[in-house]
């Protein structure tokens, strides 16, 4: 996710979302304007969830959400 995303409650935020509606979720690291997230469960609710993170909490600003399946994960 990139945005203004560098609050300290978003991450915990995201992690409660995912387990409301059954996701496993893991936060990979938080940057400045990037935050990375392993997020896994059936489409429809990882639509969902990416719903809910465009759309709060109100501490943070999400401009652009990119999904990527695990396998095509980029090595860093």
């Amino acid at each position: 996710m990139e945005g203004r995303v560098d609050s300290d409650r978003f991450p915990p935020w995201i992690e409660r979302h995912a387990q409301k509606l059954g996701l496993l979720c893991r936060i990979e690291a938080q940057r400045g304007d990037r935050l990375e997230a392993v997020i896994s469960g059936p489409p429809e609710l990882l639509d969902a969830m990416e719903m809910a993170c465009l759309l709060g909490p109100i501490q943070v600003w999400v401009d652009q959400i990119d999904r990527l399946p695990l396998n095509s994960r980029p090595e860093v």
